[in-house]
């Protein structure tokens, strides 16, 4: 076999190869996200200026979900619960975290990134972003939702 001939036979297995690949990440649900190419959008359930990059799932459906959230420097998140255990982990700045029923700034302790916190379905939390942008990631089996303890917290309900 000519050396041009094998060349040609080595990139027409490695075509083969790479589609095979492909086929297989598609029929497994293979998802890969970059986070320069997330598509961010407004997250008024959060907060003002919170945004959230859904990665996978639908948020409303019992299906597993990750997501990603974008809280600006100085954002207060109220205590609230959500109808699912919910798994944080903190990808950059520093996210200041809580239990319990009244938001206390000084019960919050500092996570840093790459911690990770499992709360609860059902239990009263609170958090904050202080001097930085934090984003966090957040996964769990949906649906995924927010209540706040005090309607008066909910930013859906201030009047701008």
């Amino acid at each position: 076999m000519s050396a041009h001939k094998a060349v040609a036979v080595l990139l027409a297995l490695l075509s083969a190869g790479s589609l095979g690949s492909t086929a297989l990440a598609e029929e497994t649900g293979f998802i890969a996200a970059t986070s320069s190419e997330l598509q961010w959008k407004a997250a008024p359930a959060v907060g003002p200026g919170a945004m959230i990059a859904v990665i996978e799932g639908d948020l409303k459906a019992a299906e597993p979900f990750t997501l990603r959230l974008k809280l600006p420097a100085n954002t207060k998140i109220g205590v609230h619960t959500h109808p699912v255990t919910e798994r944080v982990t903190v990808i950059s700045g520093i996210f200041y975290f809580a239990t319990g029923d009244k938001f206390d700034p000084a019960r919050a302790k500092a996570y840093q990134p790459g911690d990770t916190l499992i709360i609860p379905v059902g239990m009263s939390m609170y958090g904050a972003s202080r001097e930085q942008e934090t984003v966090l990631q957040l996964h769990g089996t949906g649906p995924w939702g927010i209540t706040y303890v005090n309607p008066a917290d909910d930013p859906r309900n201030s009047k701008m």
